[in-house]
């Protein structure tokens, strides 16, 4: 079990002790953070992108089932 923290001296201007696991973790920290950041960047520019994709994909189709329907009619109506 940790033990509690131990209190310096009220006099005592020392600055604390470096801890060098500390600031290799805190680096690694930031690194992850800014990998995930730039990440999203990418997934939501990708979602972007397959919104539009999709979209004129669906709108090609639509017009081509379109002017075959109406081809159709016309072939069958005689207009």
């Amino acid at each position: 079990m940790p033990e509690p923290a131990t209190r310096q001296p009220a006099g005592d201007d020392a600055p604390p002790a470096f801890d060098p696991v500390a600031a290799d973790r805190a680096y690694l920290h930031e690194r992850a953070r800014r990998r995930a950041r730039i990440e999203r960047s990418r997934a939501r520019r990708r979602a972007g992108l397959r919104f539009w994709l999709v979209l004129l994909v669906l709108l090609a189709a639509s017009a081509g089932f379109t002017v075959t329907i109406w081809r159709e009619i016309e072939r069958l109506f005689g207009l």
